[in-house]
């Protein structure tokens, strides 16, 4: 496409380097920010993202709209811009950039066809794009290359045929190994606290299984700042593996992991505030006292 206008919901951890990436491109992109957080608004400044007010100017003024945001809400924002597409007589190509299952994707695929919108699923692999990182743009759906102005500059944008889900089920197969692996990794160290054994589970990992056990020294200590966010993703990937003809129960444990953590001291914080020099043994300690609080204390036998 001709240099046009983006809209970007929302500003978040990923959206509002996308939509940074996306402005040194020469685009404008437009996103709302009524009711969001004064750290969100400081994001979208900084990623050159103009205010324009509300969805429903959002989508009158935008040629391509990516939707980034946690994926519970995403079928519902789906649903409310082609609400607007409808009354507005306005068809922006849409784009789900969410960890959605196939499901929700056919969900959101027939409201952009009723709405008259041009729909791509995009499945989002790798951390936010900046200098050195590349993060792939995993596309599905008839109209991918109307987004292949996304490629380059820290986006490798990858399309993958005209079937809509396709992009959705690599990102669910994926996640539901990255993610689930941090669930799986936290529980472990979590329980060998509460049971007693933390410093000898801890001295076996490190003895026999030093890849897991440097990836626990550098990840689970942070993980709380985007658990919440995450739970959704796992309940998605849980439905899709259900939908699939597989036991859905491993995700659906990892969401109750990511709200145990979530709901520590440590889910307040965001990859601004989060505490870099927080060891492995005061996050076990925090996400096992909070399993203790939760719990309640021990009844009398």
């Amino acid at each position: 496409m001709s240099k046009g206008t983006l809209g970007v919901v929302s500003p978040g951890d990923m959206g509002h380097v996308v939509g940074s990436v996306i402005a040194n491109k020469g685009y404008r992109v437009i996103t709302f920010l009524d009711g969001r957080s004064d750290v969100t608004r400081r994001r979208a400044e900084r990623s050159n993202m103009e205010d324009v007010g509300s969805l429903e100017n959002l989508i009158r003024e935008a040629d391509v709209v990516l939707s980034i945001l946690p994926p519970e809400i995403a079928l519902d924002f789906a649903g409310e811009a082609a609400d607007f597409m409808r009354d507005l007589g306005a068809s922006p190509l849409f784009s789900d950039c969410n960890a959605i299952s196939p499901e929700t994707t056919l969900k959101i695929d027939t409201l952009m066809k009723n709405a008259g919108s041009s729909f791509v699923k995009v499945g989002i692999i790798g951390p936010p794009p900046r200098r050195g990182v590349t993060t792939k743009f995993y596309a599905s759906g008839p109209h991918t290359g109307q987004l292949a102005f996304l490629d380059g500059d820290g986006i490798s944008y990858r399309p993958l045929g005209d079937e809509i889900t396709r992009a959705a089920a690599l990102k669910m197969c994926y996640a539901g190994l990255t993610k689930g692996t941090m669930t799986l990794q936290t529980s472990v160290l979590t329980v060998g606290e509460l049971l007693g054994v933390s410093d000898e589970l801890q001295a076996e990992f490190s003895d026999s299984q030093k890849f897991h056990w440097d990836l626990m020294n550098k990840r689970v200590p942070f993980y709380a700042a985007d658990a919440g966010r995450w739970a959704g993703e796992m309940d998605e990937i849980s439905k899709t593996f259900m939908d699939a003809g597989v036991s859905g129960n491993l995700h659906r444990g990892a969401a109750e992991v990511f709200r145990l953590l979530d709901a520590s001291p440590l889910g307040a914080e965001t990859r601004e505030t989060l505490n870099q020099d927080r060891t492995l043994d005061q996050a076990i300690n925090i996400y096992a006292d909070t399993v203790r609080t939760i719990k309640g204390p021990k009844k009398d036998s």
